[in-house]
């Protein structure tokens, strides 16, 4: 028998399935948070995201307006971590038959209400059936040399900065699943995230590497590392966490720094940046870390030095 999607997991899997581009102009492929194909003096980025009812969403926590805007703004986020500029959306959904019309322009509606907010036309797409709710949203966006930001650009000595507080939207996610509706911040951010394009664009400039939180900390720490050949240590004491995420911490009896670390959905921005740039960007985030050699691997200091395992991965069978 062959290997089981349990078992190898998501990155696991587009490894497996992944090629090197064929045509001429790819500056980036799989592996960053958006393709980029070179277009003259400017760069074309698309990217684009799945969310799945019960995976992403549940109906009963989750109202139709929200669902949309979260759909878009994962999107969005993308092509913010690429310092870029989005433009044009596609929207494909599955719906069960038994949809209502209203819910259906309700989820739109939140879309539509992102997409005006950052100046992005949805411009086509696809609708078809199911028996479960999915929405897959396509965008493109534009950037230029000067702001086109990788994974693939940090240098041993670099700082890692984050742009926000993180693990918010896990916290949100469990005290849910536990059936609490306390403390709001956490759950909102779970249910209607935001994402950091008022800064991407200013920090681009400066950073080295940059990508988005969707997978949490030790996640997209580890893809800068293996897009950049390097390695890099965290310091956890300096995650930032927000008080209503250690409060929910509190109440699951869980560890809030784990939420930040292999969360995800929370949408800041962690990027590197030489230090003869740090003081330009240090109003934009919180230094957690620092860019090692190689050799050194991904770990996370904590008293002591320990591996830094990876955040969240769907198809494992110990996923949230």
């Amino acid at each position: 028998m062959g290997m089981k999607l349990s078992e190898l997991g998501e990155f696991g899997l587009i490894k497996r399935i992944s090629r090197e581009p064929q045509r001429e102009g790819v500056v980036a492929g799989i592996g960053d948070d958006a393709a980029v194909i070179k277009d003259g003096e400017e760069f074309i980025l698309y990217t684009t995201d799945i969310i799945v009812e019960d995976s992403h969403f549940r109906k009963e926590w989750c109202p139709p307006e929200k669902i949309g805007r979260k759909a878009m703004v994962s999107n969005i986020s993308d092509i913010a971590a690429m310092g870029g500029i989005p433009e044009y959306a596609l929207v494909s959904i599955a719906l069960r038959s038994d949809t209502e019309a209203e819910f259906v322009g309700s989820v739109y509606k939140g879309m539509y209400d992102v997409a005006d907010r950052y100046g992005v036309d949805i411009i086509g797409g696809d609708t078809t059936h199911g028996s479960l709710m999915v929405i897959n949203v396509v965008v493109t966006g534009r950037t230029d040399k000067e702001h086109l930001t990788l994974r693939s650009g940090a240098k041993t000595g670099d700082y890692i900065l984050v742009s926000g507080p993180l693990g918010g939207s896990k916290a949100g996610l469990e005290l849910l699943k536990m059936g609490y509706r306390e403390p709001k911040g956490p759950i909102e951010k779970h249910l209607d995230p935001g994402c950091r394009m008022d800064i991407a664009r200013d920090v681009a400039v400066f950073a080295s590497a940059m990508i988005d939180v969707s997978d949490g900390l030790a996640s997209e720490v580890r893809h800068i590392c293996e897009e950049s050949g390097v390695g890099a240590i965290i310091e956890r004491e300096r995650i930032p966490l927000d008080r209503e995420t250690i409060k929910a911490g509190k109440i699951l009896e869980m560890d809030p720094y784990d939420f930040a670390l292999h969360g995800g959905e929370d949408y800041e921005l962690v990027f590197t940046v030489p230090e003869e740039n740090l003081d330009r960007v240090r109003r934009y985030g919180t230094v957690v870390g620092r860019i090692m050699d190689k050799d050194m691997g991904v770990m996370i200091e904590n008293g002591e030095i320990m591996d830094l395992k990876g955040g969240y991965e769907h198809f494992r069978e110990d996923r949230r």
